[in-house]
This record gives C-alpha cells, structure tokens and sequence, in this order.
C-alpha cells in the first residue's frame, strides 16, 4: 500500500483540515508530517466550528489513529490546551492519537526567542506568529533540540540544559521576559503529553504500508512557503511539500501515492513577503470580508488577490500534483468579473515560470473570465455548475494538466463536490 498526501499549494490557509476531514473515512491512519501551531486548520460540521493546530484532522472521523510525524514541532501548552478542549466537547483523543517519540519540542523560551528575533530585525519582519516555530527548527538542525521521546529519559536535566542556553541569548540580546506562568503550563503540557503513545513512528507507519492498510499525510501552510522552494525569506521553517511527508514521516519516495493539491478559487497570504496578485481596491476587501480571512490561529487579516496561475503550475510541479481540490468556489458568486494571472511581465519580459526574485517591476498578466453570478452553496453536483463556473475549473485544469476532483462550495463538510 501507497501513502496519499494532502497539501496545500499556495501561501497556506487553502481548507486543508477540511479536505482532510472529508477524505478521512477512506483511510485507516491520518499522519501529520510537519508544521506548528503556527497553523490552524478550521472544520465546521453538525453545526459545530473547531480549529486544530497541532491536532491532525481526521481525529472527528470515528476511531481512525491520528499520528503527529517526527517533522512535526510540539508545544505540550498548545496541545494540552488543544486536546481537553475537544474532550469538554465529547472528542476523547488519547485513543486516537499517538506522538512520534523524534518530533521535536517547542520550549517556552523558544517563544520568547521567536519574539526577540523578530524585534530585533526591525522594519525587516518576517511576519512571524510568535509560537516558537522557527527558533524550534534552528535548535533541531544544530543539533540542540529536545524531542518527545527524551520526556521518558533524564528530561528535567536536558531542559535545564536548553532552557540555559537560551536565557543566555536572551540575556545578551536585553530581552526583558517573565517566563514562570509559561514555564508552569508548559511542563503541566509535558505530563498531559504522557497519557498518549509515544511511538517509533517511522516503524509503526511502515508497518501499517506493508498492512496493506492506507495512510493519508498532512501537511501544514502551503507550499509557497516551503522553507526551499517558497517566496524566501518569508517563509516558514519547514519543508511544506510533498518530500517533506517523506522526511518528515520515514516514509520512502516509492510509498508515496496520489498527491492532492489544494488551492483557493483566489489567492490569499498572511503576514509580509510578495504576493503578485494581491488586490489594494474594493474588489481585494469584498473577497477578505466574503471569505471571512482571517487567521484561525492569529486572527491576522489575510491579504487578498485573484488566482495566480504562475505560482500554482509551480506547486503543481514542486509536488508531482496528481489530483487538484479547489476551495472556496462559493466566495466569488456575486463578481461580474473573475481574474486568472496567467504570466509576469518583469521589464519588458513575459514570463510563464516561476522567478527567483518577485518583486520589485513585476506585473501579473491576467486573463478574465465572466463570473457566475449565482448562488453555487447548495450544489451538490458538478453538472449543475453554471457554465462559467465550469469554464473557471476547465480552464485551470488545462493550464496545470491536472484535473480537479474536489471542489467545496461552502464550509460545511457536507459542502463538498467529488467528481467522478
């Protein structure tokens, strides 16, 4: 048996949790590969709204084992907090989630260096949501991290440790901080974390593959913010796209199955960084306030624009894309008007491939499309899509070569079209 991925292929916030949770019921595992909870995936169903940030999404469909992958970065605050909140509500998860013993920990202080750093840079913000995330996978990559497994071995000495190191940095950097209430709900976070399966991931992953039973990967952000192949330096600390389910889980590149792609209908981004298509006008503000965008975890506006068709072939490629999902049709029923960007002009230059640098004299190209103008939310088949809309999705599938086999016109899980 092949593991199917599902990511994001844009600038993050695509629908992932709710995707996630429709395909959910055709698998046996769900395994997050990487991210924080910097990222917050939002379902709505039976009338309920949930937003998961370190939680994979497939914890609401029945018994189904949830598995946070070693890529993935931990906080027990967050997770604590994440957990008996979903437990008040009558989803009791310590049956259904296990943690692999190698993802690693976000420590208090790594919070407090994530907001020492992105003071210090001044008018150069990255954007950054202050949960730790990027200080987290610095201490990984040199080697000085703490990972979940060393709960169970000479802990309270490793923390010291890197709680030490850290102070020190801080110290030097004048960063005024008071760490004791987070230092307290932390460590309450570390011994919450010990009713779970702290598994070998990796052994258990690959042993349910050769089960024949089936795994669905998830991703967080998107993968133009893909710590490689993203809009750098604003980017995120990880590797988003699908090589990344590879590293960030143990699976090999031969056990990877469909790829899903999932992309808005437009384009959204949060926090600095270029964004070709973004709108300035009326148009772009209708889009955020119909979209209801803003940040899940941050409550952050999200900045708006029209599908930018350049960066997504891009995507496409980056992950060997073999099915698309488009989210948030609905959003733009009422334009006369709809906008794909198709190529850049950079100076006098027209360009269909995505660019190293994209910013500065860049200007999208767009091709219009006359909208639908109808209220698509209870559609539940494709034949009933006004034939703009069809041409919308036809014309995507075209440009990218892929076909899009699930498109969401509301954001009920119910909301939700499969082609066949």
């Amino acid at each position: 048996m092949k593991a199917d991925v599902i990511l994001g292929l844009q600038w993050g916030d695509e629908g992932k949790g709710k995707v996630v949770d429709v395909l959910t019921p055709h698998y046996d595992v769900v395994a997050r590969f990487q991210g924080g909870p910097n990222a917050g995936h939002t379902l709505e169903f039976n009338g309920e709204r949930y937003i998961l940030r370190s939680i994979p999404s497939g914890i609401f469909q029945g018994n189904k084992l949830n598995i946070i992958g070693n890529g993935v970065v931990l906080d027990p605050a967050v997770f604590r907090s994440e957990a008996e909140a979903l437990a008040r509500s009558g989803h009791d998860l310590t049956q259904r989630i296990a943690l692999s013993k190698k993802a690693h920990l976000i420590l208090p202080t790594h919070r407090l260096l994530d907001a020492a750093y992105e003071a210090a840079k001044g008018d150069d913000k990255v954007g950054t949501t202050g949960k730790g995330i990027g200080p987290t996978y610095t201490d990984k990559v040199s080697r000085n991290g703490l990972r979940v497994g060393d709960i169970l071995h000479d802990f309270e000495a490793k923390y010291a440790k890197a709680k030490a190191r850290h102070e020190q940095i801080l110290r030097e950097m004048n960063f005024e901080y008071d760490l004791a209430e987070m230092e307290q709900e932390w460590l309450a976070g570390i011994e919450y974390l010990k009713r779970f399966q702290l598994i070998d991931s990796e052994h258990v992953i690959n042993r349910i593959l050769n089960e024949e039973r089936s795994v669905l990967c998830e991703g967080a952000q998107g993968t133009m913010l893909d710590i490689d192949f993203g809009s750098y330096p604003f980017v995120t600390s990880s590797n988003t796209i699908c090589a990344g389910a590879c590293t960030g889980l143990g699976i090999a590149p031969n056990k990877i199955g469909e790829v899903f792609g999932i992309f808005k209908a437009y384009c959204t981004r949060v926090g600095a960084g270029p964004f070709p298509t973004e709108l300035f006008d009326e148009v772009g503000e209708e889009i955020c306030q119909i979209g209801h965008e803003f940040g899940s975890v941050t409550g952050r506006k999200r900045r708006c624009g029209w599908l930018d068709l350049v960066a997504l072939k891009y995507s496409v490629m980056i992950n060997g894309v073999t099915s698309l999902i488009m989210m948030k049709a609905d959003v733009l029923n009422d334009f006369e008007t709809i906008k794909i960007a198709t190529s850049y002009k950079i100076g006098n230059e027209f360009v269909t491939e995505f660019p190293y640098e994209i910013g500065g004299d860049l200007t999208p190209v767009y091709t219009e499309f006359k909208g639908w103008q109808c209220d698509i939310n209870a559609i539940r088949r494709y034949e009933d899509f006004p034939p703009e809309l069809k041409a919308y999705v036809e014309f995507i599938e075209a440009q990218t070569g892929v076909p899009v086999k699930i498109i969401s016109v509301g954001p009920d899980r119910e909301a939700t079209i499969v082609r066949g």
